[in-house]
This record gives C-alpha cells, structure tokens and sequence, in this order.
C-alpha cells in the first residue's frame, strides 16, 4: 500500500513513538506547518527522514535522504510573534520512500510505502521475551553508566515489536545505529541490535568516566533552519 506525504529531512532519526520537538522557522515549514494545522495536510501528519551527509536537501541533492523515515503526528503547535513555530511531535509508523516530488507544493512531497514487520515463526516468537529482558539489563547498564541521566525505562507493558524503540528513544545514540533500528523489520534482531548497542554504548561511558547530556539539551538537533 502506498501513499504520499508531505517530507521533512532532518539531521536524526524519529522512532515510532519517540517524542520530537521542532523549531521552525524556514519559509517552506513555515508553511507546512500552516498545512498541518489548517487540515490541508491530512490527519496533521508529515513524514522525516535522516539526511545522510550534511543538514540541508535542496532539489538538487535529493539522493542524500535515507531511503526508510517515520511518520510525525503533529501534536501542538505554537506560533511565535514574528511567524514561527515550536512543534511537539510523535513518531508513528514506518516508511519506505518510493520517489520525492521537488515542485509540486513549496516542501518535498513523497510517494511512501508503509514498512511493516515481518512475521516470525513461533520458535522465534518464543524467544522474544528472553530477548527483551536482555535488552532492558543492557539499558540498565547504561542509565547506570550515564548516572541515570536519560528517561525512564519503558513500562512493562510495552509491546515487545516497540521495546528496541522505547528503550533507544532517550538514549544518546549514533544517527547510524538509530538509522539501522528503523530499518529493522524482525523485533527479535531489533532487540539484539539495540542490546548491543547499549552494551557498546555503557562501556564507552565507562572507559571515558563520561556522562551524555539528556537529549532535551540537544534542541538544536532537530531544528530546522
């Protein structure tokens, strides 16, 4: 099933249910957002993709998008005096972009298809709780490392095909390793990956006696100029 969206390329990668504040002030997202708000844009929805080299995508540098994004489901936005916007973002569900539209409307328009996970057989089913609880001992090792300087662990009710996500999402993480997750299709090897990667991560932290600022101080990650 495809469909279109609007695009917004960014410097970091948005995870399904990952939180995603915005400032924007660029014309094009200016208008955008208009878009999203006014309901010309449906279900006030947008898509974002990591830009691979660099933080601007002009129409003649289109193939440095990543060829997987996630879906933003705008949540509020608040107009600033001189025509700007601070945006509060969720991310939703996982595409695959298909092909990018430069001239039809003032921001990138792409044709998408959805990315669902694949179906496991049940011998891997089975395993998937032994994987999470692996998973949520290495982001233990890794607030630990960081003296608990991100969010809070994922609730226990956390669906095991979100975990990998939940447990990234407030960590301080490589746009790469973020980028691989998203691309992921299988929950079991997404927990693995992320499992190692915390591992990796907590033992950096260690060697370096460092701590990692909380993505809330790193605003000027996701804004766009």
């Amino acid at each position: 099933m495809t469909t279109t969206l609007p695009l917004f390329p960014l410097g970091t990668v948005l995870l399904p249910g990952a939180s995603l504040p915005l400032h924007v002030f660029e014309p094009r997202y200016r208008q955008l957002t208009v878009d999203l708000v006014t309901g010309a844009v449906p279900e006030r929805t947008f898509g974002v993709v990591s830009i691979k080299q660099g933080w601007e995508v002009g129409a003649e540098n289109v193939e440095t998008l990543s060829d997987v994004g996630c879906t933003a489901v705008l949540q509020e936005a608040r107009r600033l005096p001189d025509g700007r916007f601070d945006l509060t973002t969720r991310g939703g569900k996982r595409f695959r972009l298909l092909e990018v539209d430069e001239g039809s409307a003032p921001y990138l328009v792409a044709s998408v298809q959805w990315l669902p996970d694949t179906a496991a057989p049940p011998e891997v089913e089975a395993v998937l709780p032994l994987l999470a609880e692996s998973a949520r001992a290495a982001h233990g090792r890794y607030r630990e490392a960081a003296y608990q300087s991100v969010g809070r662990p994922p609730g226990p009710d956390t669906d095991l095909a979100d975990l990998a996500y939940a447990l990234a999402g407030d960590c301080l993480l490589t746009l790469e390793d973020r980028q691989r997750l998203l691309e992921e299709t299988s929950p079991a090897r997404r927990l693995r990956m992320v499992r190692k990667v915390l591992h990796r991560e907590a033992g950096i932290l260690d060697a370096l006696s460092a701590v990692p600022a909380p993505l809330s101080e790193l605003g000027h990650l996701p804004h766009r100029n």
